[in-house]
């Protein structure tokens, strides 16, 4: 180890590529993608090692919430750091898990809700597939044994998860480790409910659940649906007896406009998965939320068949839940959820005017701050998404694509300026590339 620490970008990124391996990410190539290399935060801006700013605008792949380095956040861990940093939930618990449960249930859309606690989205998945799976046996219902799910879906990159998932980003390699399941077309197709409701009526009695990202499926691309439409697939799977599980891992916690995205679709799910925003993007963690009847098929003996034998080790910490607890709190006290609509609108307003009707844009979609921007390169393996998201960091605002669609996700109280900044430098960097 050096006797005096390097501040300067490129030593920096020798250093990480010496150690680090970075998911999604080609590490041959990575330091001549020229990674911005964080040391530090303030507000809504990351600062690099050499005091270069960037605007959050993908909120650190959608966890950020409120910005960073806020101080009844920090104040928050740090009253949680004088009593315990965490102790196991397998059998025993903790007040700071008892007390963000609490103050969740009121919110979700989940009847006589029950949380088990992990540690991320694609964890919490895989927990409601098993419940799934496992209440239908310990209700003693044989043939439940399968799951629709949509295409375009993206729930993580687990073994269960990426089942689920429709593939991409170079998971066909893991095709033989998935288990099949009912797959009908994704939000990119708008007879997407028809095709859906269909097949539950064909599967029915086959089907443990229904999977779905309710609104918006962001891996997809920002697709987007109605509310009307979730709602029709959701009531057409439990009137058949189907449970139904929501994934708001990216869409919760206030990114759509509600807190919840069942919320504007009048949905009442089964079981629920969230994740990323729950702490502010303090603190790794997630939850699988199940409905009382759900809960309630795992009682039994102790011991017996009907526990549910699954959990982690850092389940329920007592930092990430006090954390997420006051970050709950805050989403009310600074009244969050109204700029969130305030900034979509005038986003929308931008987008529409700014961006939509440039040449290199084939389409965006949006719902409440999730947009995507999708490009329209003249040909194939020009990487317009990644060249323009290059050229946007450049000019300090910090974009990352999926493919050829330019993510937004700003942080929920971002300003009225941002919003402007983030449009500006998205069609400067738009004319860039395309000329």
């Amino acid at each position: 180890m050096p006797a005096t620490e390097p501040t300067d970008h490129d030593a920096w990124v020798a250093r990480d590529t010496a150690v680090v391996w970075h998911g999604f990410t080609q590490m041959s190539c990575f330091a001549e993608n020229a990674p911005v290399m964080v040391e530090r935060a303030e507000g809504r801006e990351l600062i690099d090692v050499d005091g270069r700013r960037y605007l959050d605008a993908i909120s650190s792949l959608w966890v950020t919430t409120l910005g960073h380095r806020i101080p009844e956040l920090d104040e928050a861990l740090r009253a949680q750091l004088d009593k315990v940093a965490h102790s196991t939930l397998l059998g025993n618990g903790n007040t700071a898990a008892v007390e963000l449960a609490e103050a969740l249930v009121g919110r979700l859309p989940v009847d006589d809700a029950r949380l088990l606690y992990a540690s991320d989205g694609a964890a919490a998945v895989e927990q409601s597939l098993k419940i799934a799976f496992q209440h239908w046996a310990n209700l003693g219902v044989t043939g439940r044994d399968t799951y629709l799910a949509l295409g375009g879906a993206y729930h993580g990159d687990t073994v269960g998860s990426l089942s689920v998932g429709a593939g991409g980003f170079g998971t066909d390699l893991f095709d033989p480790l998935r288990f099949p399941v009912v797959r009908t077309p994704g939000y990119d197709d708008p007879a997407w409910a028809d095709a859906a409701v269909a097949a539950i009526d064909a599967h029915a009695e086959r089907l443990a659940a229904v999977v779905l990202e309710p609104l918006v499926q962001g891996a997809a691309g920002m697709q987007v649906t109605t509310p009307e439409a979730v709602r029709r697939v959701v009531e057409a799977a439990q009137a058949a007896g189907v449970l139904v599980i929501t994934d708001e891992v990216a869409t919760g916690f206030g990114r759509t406009g509600t807190l919840f995205a069942s919320e504007q679709c009048g949905i009442r799910p089964d079981l629920m998965v969230i994740g990323k925003g729950i702490t502010g993007g303090y603190l790794p963690l997630s939850a699988t939320v199940a409905a009382g009847p759900v809960h309630r098929s795992f009682l039994g003996p102790d011991l017996s068949e009907r526990t549910f034998y699954h959990g982690h080790s850092y389940s329920g910490n007592a930092l990430a839940c006090a954390v997420a607890l006051r970050h709950l709190a805050l989403v009310d006290e600074w009244d969050v959820l109204a700029n969130v609509r305030a900034r979509a609108e005038q986003l929308g307003e931008r987008l529409a005017a700014d961006i939509a009707p440039h040449a290199a844009v084939a389409d965006v979609r949006r719902r409440g701050l999730m947009t995507g921007v999708e490009l329209a390169p003249p040909a194939d393996g020009l990487r317009w998404g990644r060249r323009v998201c290059a050229a946007t960091v450049a000019r300090g605002v910090l974009l990352r694509p999926l493919g050829d669609v330019v993510v937004l996700m700003p942080p929920l109280t971002t300003t009225a300026d941002e919003i402007d900044r983030i449009v500006d430098t998205l069609a400067a960097a738009l004319d860039e590339v395309s000329s």
